[in-house]
């Protein structure tokens, strides 16, 4: 009875430790599923061979997800899998662009080769672009809540953090680049 009663106590604890509320982003598995789904142009002959892999290659991905990846996603708060994932983004002008996902930020890639970083400070909870070796700051976070944005000209505007704030920036730039054109 004793020997019963400890298998089912430590199973469902064990349950209760997979079974918690950090998820986590399960990204190794939802990169196979990603990979699985597009190997080739047919989706007759990926569907034939998930049904080979899927049982030994995704279930592996998945403890690997659910019990490394996931743990440690969640006590450092980046993922190892996603970190410096590339995705190709179509800009407004029609283009696509390399983005790359780095750990404080976003390197973008233009069809012409020309690259700029869109960098995170955490000291100053602040956003700044990168661009031909020049860095200018695009925005900070204050701690009272507000923004504090940098206009093309250098010139630094506090607005809220909501919709109004907004369009205070878009008015002041609208505005910055009215006294550029003439």
């Amino acid at each position: 009875m004793k020997k019963r009663s400890f298998k089912v106590a430590a199973l469902l604890m064990s349950g209760a430790l997979l079974c918690s509320s950090c998820i986590g982003s399960f990204g190794l598995f939802n990169k196979y599923e990603k990979w699985q789904c597009s190997m080739t142009s047919n989706k007759y002959v990926n569907g034939i061979v998930g049904l080979i892999l899927q049982p030994i290659v995704g279930g592996i991905c998945l403890v690997v997800d659910a019990l490394v990846l996931n743990t440690i996603e969640f006590w450092t708060g980046n993922s190892p899998v996603t970190a410096s994932t590339i995705q190709k983004v179509q800009g407004q002008d029609g283009r696509y662009y390399a983005v790359k996902t780095l750990k404080n930020g976003y390197e973008v890639t233009s069809p012409t080769g020309e690259v700029t970083l869109f960098l995170h400070d955490a000291a100053t909870d602040g956003w700044s672009m990168t661009q031909n070796g020049v860095t200018k700051e695009l925005f900070r976070f204050n701690s009272d809540g507000t923004i504090q944005a940098t206009l093309q000209n250098g010139q630094k505007l506090t607005v809220g953090n909501d919709e109004a704030g907004l369009q205070q920036v878009r008015e002041a730039l609208a505005t910055d680049n009215f006294y550029a054109l003439r």
